[in-house]
């Protein structure tokens, strides 16, 4: 039964983990380019591409010596065969999401396209109308939806009290409801959502602001006062509304162990005490309740019990290392003084560098000390 149960387990988080690494795999470039969008944001993005292509040759001209001759002859190049082929050729190059359905959808309306640039300019400036909502029908005007390309509610200078947006608007999709901005909702996002107020309402517009952060739910207004319930973290007081619970009254409830307590608005933090605090009122060794073990209080700061007795012992142990360098270098180098004069040489300096370096860490050490303890 257990070797089962054990079984089912490892299948089962075999497949969690193989399900994640799928969810957090970015897709590669060959996927990006296979990818298929709705008919209405496929010919976007092809006549993105497009757009792009006429930008990016709005400045050139005809090959050649003679300009003014060849336009004379062929016609302004802005409308010409030769620019019109340039922009196709590079057609769809720059795009990275669905370039395979972008480059079978420009050989698709590449007639129409032919049509619009020689033809349909002057009467249609807007490639994308001729496009994609006249001649394919493959998205709807602005602010227009579904199949027959019905006006979004509040059309045309209200759509969703302008506090949202029309669900397939532009396209040949969606039913056309609204899809409210943060702080609005209603059928045409019409009324103020739970944790806002109305701040300004007239027969054209509506403006809902939030609640205070100590409100929990609906409120009337701005400020702590207008909560009508008060959210974690905070206390309704008769005259003052939501007021902030100061949690570090009783921080040995919220903050255990060797921590201690610091208030914030709706919360507290816990920080951990001194190294030398069994306990604490605040950050660092001057802030203990008691002095933890191995500590001793002088002068209201807990200091380590054992300083002067280590601090004794090094010294020992240096000044032994010392006799013991100078001892080895007589005895191993006593037939040859001059190697003897040099290593005694190189041991003098190293003692003198340890001496300097050991001087200036206790420097730094009374001056962190002091720093510490305060002025006088």
């Amino acid at each position: 039964m257990r070797k089962t149960i054990g079984v089912i387990f490892l299948h089962l988080f075999t497949l969690f983990y193989i399900t994640s690494v799928e969810c957090n795999k970015k897709p590669s470039s060959e996927e990006l380019k296979a990818q298929q969008f709705p008919p209405c944001a496929a010919c976007k993005v092809l006549i993105n591409s497009f757009k792009k292509g006429i930008e990016r040759t709005k400045r050139e001209k005809f090959d050649g010596g003679d300009s003014a001759w060849e336009e004379d002859k062929l016609g302004s190049y802005s409308k010409s065969e030769t620019r019109l082929i340039e922009i196709q050729e590079h057609l769809c190059k720059e795009v990275e999401r669905g370039k395979i359905q972008c480059h079978a959808l420009a050989e698709e309306l590449e007639s129409k396209i032919e049509e619009w640039w020689f033809h349909q300019q002057n009467k249609h400036p807007d490639i994308f109308d001729y496009i994609c909502i006249e001649e394919t029908g493959r998205c709807c005007p602005k602010d227009h939806f579904g199949p027959q390309c019905v006006p979004c509610p509040g059309f045309p200078d209200k759509i969703c009290n302008n506090n949202g947006k029309c669900k397939g608007a532009g396209t040949r999709k969606g039913n056309g409801g609204c899809f409210c901005d943060k702080g609005y909702q209603g059928e045409n996002c019409s009324e103020c959502e739970i944790g806002f107020y109305e701040s300004y309402k007239d027969e054209n517009k509506l403006l809902c602001s939030q609640c205070h952060a100590s409100c929990h739910g609906p409120c009337k207004g701005a400020g702590p006062k207008s909560c009508e319930k008060c959210a974690k973290g905070w206390q309704m007081i008769d005259g003052q509304g939501c007021t902030d619970i100061d949690e570090c009254i009783n921080s040995n409830k919220y903050c255990p162990g060797n921590q201690f307590c610091i208030n914030k608005e709706g919360g507290y933090n816990c920080l951990s005490c001194d190294k030398a605090c069994s306990g604490c009122t605040g950050d660092g060794p001057d802030m203990c309740i008691k002095c933890a073990d191995e500590y001793h209080k002088q002068d209201n700061l807990c200091i380590n019990s054992d300083l002067l007795g280590r601090k004794k012992q090094e010294n020992i142990a240096r000044y032994a290392t010392y006799f013991g360098l100078c001892v080895a270098t007589c005895i191993i180098f006593q037939r040859n003084i001059y190697i003897a004069s040099v290593i005694g040489l190189l041991v003098g300096l190293y003692i003198s560098v340890s001496e300097y370096m050991i001087a200036h860490s206790n420097l730094q050490d009374t001056t962190t000390n002091l720093d510490i303890l305060g002025p006088a």
